[in-house]
């Protein structure tokens, strides 16, 4: 369970581990419009199917220290708002540790993506988990490309349906090097 952050914090975002009692409260991020595609899942299946798969990759990668996506809590109302994590990828025959983010529709464009995301990040480079980060991004999703660009990420390549955009810790550091200074 090493790259989970349960019990972090951010500004706004308490994260904790997923539980089978989230179940109802996460079938509506299946409502939305492609997210089976973009989440490469069988878009024929129902909402419920599309659910029960997410959870039981998640629970898979919990159980198997693969990483995984922790749940997100809004402060201020303690709502479930979303789901983010440090996910360890197979690409091109080697393991890469990989922000992951999705976000509940009503909950969209509030910027708890990018914030959660630049947790995991600093999270990741902090305690040494990898040299560089990477996320996954279907195409044709454009909400989760402005976060990896918001989140320091540039675009590395093109695999089939995904690009891929990368962080280095290098290029970290070198930016909070350069925010200390300024400040």
């Amino acid at each position: 369970m090493k790259y989970l952050l349960n019990g972090e914090e951010t500004e706004r975002l308490k994260f904790r581990l997923l539980r089978p009692e989230d179940f109802d409260s996460w079938l509506d991020l299946f409502s939305s419009n492609d997210v089976a595609k973009y989440l490469n899942l069988d878009q024929k299946l129902s909402e419920t199917e599309l659910c029960k798969i997410w959870f039981d990759k998640v629970f898979h990668r919990y159980k198997n220290d693969l990483g995984g996506m922790n749940v997100l809590i809004e402060k201020k109302t303690n709502q479930l708002i979303g789901q983010c994590g440090l996910l360890i990828q197979t690409i091109e025959n080697v393991k890469r540790l990989e922000i992951g983010y999705a976000i509940l529709p009503e909950f969209r464009n509030q910027g708890f993506a990018s914030e959660s995301a630049t947790k995991c990040k600093n999270h990741a480079f902090k305690n040494n988990f990898a040299n560089s980060l990477i996320s996954m991004i279907h195409i044709d999703n454009l909400s989760s490309e402005k976060v990896a660009l918001k989140n320091g990420m540039t675009f590395e390549k093109r695999l089939n349906s995904f690009d891929i955009f990368r962080i280095d810790k290098e290029n970290w550091n070198q930016k909070k090097t350069v925010k200390n200074i300024m400040f």
